[in-house]
């Protein structure tokens, strides 16, 4: 239990927090509709559903304020960096923002669910009540308001039996329009936000969740319409419902049941979004204002394994290692940003990323870029980019610990060529101060050809690391995961010489994957004191073993070695 509580114990905290604070609003309001003399009638009108209507309206709401948090890119990046109010263990909190946003997400499905069901039940009683509920307290409460100086409690006016009478409501009145309108947005950014259409569509996951803004105008304006409705307080000074129900022909008549006045409730979402609302919109400002500045595109390589990079210069670009941009290219597309880690290091004047193609935007970007052309491209002739960032991520935190493993699948390797890069140049100029003292790098890639733009920083590092007499101080294993039988008699045949016959380094090439246990063990006993950063850029199924391994190898004694799991999310 102690090691688990030293990697997810801050994060399993804000999870039961958020859970707990899900839970208390639930039943608080589930009790303030569900008890409370003012919603007496309302309540023989509707029965139990009225409550389980209001209590995750509630729920809604505050998840609601929270939904857009996670995705303040510049507000997080500036906590991340003010060591004043962000340390470690809340930086990678932080890091976290994108699991958070898509929990949060599931919480207002689930809400939305219960108060849709809910308040069908509703709708379809107001309807029977108003048609169908001859004689009953029903029946007189729905016939209140068709005469002068009375409030209604009905809010169906009309005489529809139902499904008609339904579908009048859910297409006439504001709260039923516009309640329709946000579910169908929610349904859209949910099912496009699933991982195979975001990997195969992204185009359809960047469209439909811009339906955020239909989904919050809806959200705000959709209590306007008051329909729930409770006795007011000056009515139950002169009608007490518990004694006037059982009267309830005699309503007017008596003295002491004069005819009960309702009112609606105001409208409260807005008291919840509007500052994470006004927050969003001044982060829209901040992207919008930074990627207007020019961006110079200086270089641009080819590189194997349908892998091109773009060496760009900004005016007052700065960056720390492993930070990501957001990039759009007008000549492909005018809405559409995609991210991408800088691979760069702080100490170059440029800036560059990394892209492979995958998909009809990085295809699209390649072609304008000329990289499907053999000819020299002219400068004037490379596309118009904006860059929007850069954004803070769990790499960041590489130089704050004395020993980190830094694990990259295929072109998740990038954020780490930034982190190599600037380890370099740190050892070119003055490495005194460099608290960083050992560095496990594994690269784990399917194809060979993968490996060749990135083996020359490699060799590099090894060979400034030779010179400096300090060969020890990187360590690196680069597995590959994918071959067939003829380079299998190839790497045979080369496997004796001195350097590697895939990367030109002196490190061989290991085949196969990890065995992340017999690893994890090692550096262990040779760290038996340390705190050991784990930093992944990789797929989820990767993540989780890597995540297993740092908890189950954590000493539970706190002066023992424990490994910190960072993965980045963008």
């Amino acid at each position: 239990m102690g090691n688990w509580v030293v990697n997810e114990g801050l994060s399993i905290f804000v999870i039961l927090v958020w859970l707990g604070l899900n839970a208390f609003l639930f039943w608080w309001y589930y009790k303030v509709y569900d008890v409370p003399v003012k919603f007496y009638y309302s309540r023989e009108l509707l029965g139990s559903a009225l409550a389980w209507a209001r209590a995750p309206a509630a729920c809604l709401n505050f998840n609601c304020l929270l939904i857009l948090l996670p995705v303040c890119r510049n507000l997080l990046s500036f906590l991340r960096g003010s060591s004043a109010c962000c340390s470690t263990r809340i930086r990678r909190q932080l890091d976290r923002n994108l699991t958070f946003h898509k929990m949060v997400a599931w919480m207002i499905a689930l809400h939305t669910a219960i108060h849709t069901v809910a308040h069908l039940f509703n709708v379809e009683r107001c309807v029977e009540a108003r048609v169908e509920a001859k004689g009953t307290i029903q029946a007189a409460l729905s016939d209140l308001g068709d005469k002068p100086n009375e409030s209604y409690l009905n809010f169906v006016r009309k005489n529809f039996p139902n499904p008609e009478g339904g579908l009048y409501v859910a297409f006439t009145y504001l709260a039923g329009l516009s309640g329709v309108i946000i579910t169908l947005a929610l349904i859209l950014i949910i099912t496009s936000s699933t991982k195979t259409i975001r990997r195969s569509y992204f185009e359809v996951f960047w469209y439909t969740h811009h339906l955020f803004v239909i989904f919050f105008i809806g959200l705000v304006i959709h209590g306007a319409g008051r329909i729930v409705r409770g006795q007011t307080a000056e009515s139950l000074k002169v009608h007490d419902p518990k004694i006037c129900a059982k009267n309830f022909t005699q309503w007017g008549k008596i003295s002491s049941c004069p005819v009960p006045q309702f009112a609606g409730n105001p409208p409260m979402t807005w008291k919840w979004v509007v500052v994470p609302m006004i927050l969003y919109f001044f982060e829209r400002l901040v992207r919008f204002w930074r990627s207007q500045q020019k961006v110079v595109i200086t270089k641009v390589v080819n590189h194997p394994f349908k892998t091109f990079e773009l060496q760009m210069m900004k005016k007052g670009f700065k960056m720390e290692v492993g930070q990501y941009i957001f990039v759009q290219c007008p000549t492909v597309s005018h809405l559409e940003w995609h991210p991408f880690t800088l691979t760069s290091a702080p100490e170059e004047d440029y800036f560059s990323i990394h892209i492979r193609i995958v998909g009809d935007w990085t295809e699209g970007l390649s072609s304008a870029c000329g990289c499907d052309k053999q000819e020299f491209q002219e400068a004037w002739k490379l596309p118009k980019i904006l860059v929007d960032g850069p954004f803070g991520t769990a790499s960041e935190d590489v130089f704050s610990y004395e020993t980190v493993m830094l694990v990259g699948a295929g072109i998740g390797v990038t954020p780490f060529a930034s982190v190599l890069k600037s380890v370099w140049y740190k050892y070119c100029n003055d490495a005194t101060n460099l608290r960083l003292k050992k560095i496990y790098f594994y690269w784990l890639c399917r194809d060979t050809h993968a490996f060749e733009w990135f083996a020359d920083l490699l060799q590099s590092l090894e060979n400034q690391m030779q010179e400096r007499d300090n060969a020890e101080f990187l360590s690196y294993n680069i597995y590959l995961t994918g071959w067939d039988e003829s380079q299998a008699t190839h790497f045979t045949v080369h496997h004796d010489e001195e350097k590697d016959v895939i990367t030109g380094l002196k490190q061989k090439t290991l085949y196969g994957r990890p065995n992340w246990e017999n690893e994890f063990k090692t550096i262990a006993s040779q760290h038996s004191s340390s705190r050991v950063g784990v930093f992944l850029c990789g797929p989820e199924a990767l993540a989780e073993t890597l995540n297993k391994q740092c908890i189950n190898n954590s000493a539970a004694d706190p002066r023992g070695v424990h490994f910190i799991f960072n993965k980045e999310n963008f």
